[in-house]
């Protein structure tokens, strides 16, 4: 009988995605995954700076055409929360910072980011057969959630204030031919952008752009786009694979895990330039990478806010199909997050600046 993997088949490097994964960093409070990606870059790159918000931008110069540019983003931060609130008992009371799902949120292990440290702390659930039918019924706001860190109120209110930032307790695994954990959205296509950019030696100017606070509205790739004017814009992120027994139409799955790259066609804030979209699924019959394509009726990515902040441009984005989106067990396919990285590199280092995008 055969032991099973501790480790995935990926080609890239898996240690480096489970520190990003594994490590923290909410909307506005990005430090840590920051401190990665600057480290990982350093060596690199031709320059590397961070502006006011927190986004770091890691410049490549073009070897041939350096007046060409290229932006290429990934988000750092994951959904989470903040303290609004410390009970006289103790317990903590959060607002939400992004789109969570309260359902899936009981009995969950979280951090509490606090000045002198880390906290281990849980969602409180009282015990079903404790609470009335109507109770079992009702359904949960973020609101209504407490953090129970095991302290009584008065060790609590030294611990903690308002505006500390929560995230999950999530270690990441090895699932199958799949990785898990926490905060693969977006993590897991920062993985894909730095491993690329380990990778390529392009013609053209490359701006690998870890942004800031995506998950509360794209704000930080918003405020990148008026500091970069790319030619062209391209963001990776994830993508609803909804292959799973809830949807038995296959029409609603968006994605499908293990078929591939997504190339995105549109989602609910942006319809790609289809002249990129086109030359993206070239690229990829081309190099024999596995792609699928992406319609995804709701949710947008940085790649709207390239768009919207600096005129015209033409955009396109890689989304890595993820199952369980916006959960503690996220989910996506080792041969999906190596399709990436090959069809990111791929990309980068086929575009000379004449290509015609315009429409």
């Amino acid at each position: 009988m055969s032991r099973p993997r501790l480790v995935p088949r990926m080609d890239a490097n898996y240690d480096l995605l489970r520190e990003l994964t594994e490590s923290h960093g909410a909307p506005g409070h990005e430090d840590r995954i920051r401190d990665i990606v600057r480290r990982e870059l350093a060596d690199v790159v031709d320059d590397i700076r961070t502006d006011a918000m927190g986004n770091v931008v890691a410049t490549v110069e073009g070897a041939e055409t350096p007046d060409y540019e290229v932006a290429v983003a990934a988000h750092m931060d994951e959904i989470g929360f903040m303290v609004t609130h410390v009970t006289d008992a103790g317990f903590l009371k959060l607002d939400a910072l992004g789109g969570w799902d309260p359902r899936v949120l009981r009995a969950q292990r979280v951090t509490v980011h606090a000045s002198e440290g880390d906290i281990e702390g849980v969602i409180g659930s009282p015990p079903p057969h404790t609470m009335s039918e109507e109770e079992r019924e009702s359904t949960d706001e973020v609101a209504d959630l407490y953090v129970d860190l095991g302290r009584d109120g008065e060790t609590v209110a030294d611990l903690v204030s308002v505006g500390d930032v929560v995230t999950m307790a999530q270690d990441t695994r090895v699932l199958g031919d799949t990785v898990t954990g926490k905060s693969m959205d977006d993590r897991v296509c920062l993985f894909a952008m730095l491993e690329a950019a380990k990778r390529i030696t392009p013609d053209v100017t490359v701006h690998f752009a870890a942004t800031v606070q995506e998950e509360v509205g794209l704000r930080g790739a918003k405020a990148l786009g008026v500091d970069l004017d790319p030619d062209l814009a391209l963001a990776l992120d994830v993508t609803v694979a909804n292959d799973i027994p809830q949807f038995s139409d296959e029409s609603k799955h968006v994605t499908e895990l293990g078929e591939g790259a997504a190339i995105k066609l549109k989602d609910g804030s942006v319809i790609t330039n289809p002249k990129v979209h086109k030359r993206m699924q070239s690229v990829a019959e081309t190099r024999d990478i596995a792609h699928q394509l992406e319609v995804l009726p709701a949710g947008g990515t940085d790649t709207a806010g390239f768009q919207n902040t600096n005129g015209a441009k033409p955009v396109g984005a890689i989304s890595v199909p993820l199952r369980y989106m916006h959960t503690v067990t996220e989910a996506a396919h080792e041969d999906d997050i190596d399709a990436t990285v090959d069809l990111l590199a791929a990309v980068l280092d086929t575009e000379d600046g004449a290509h015609d995008y315009q429409l």
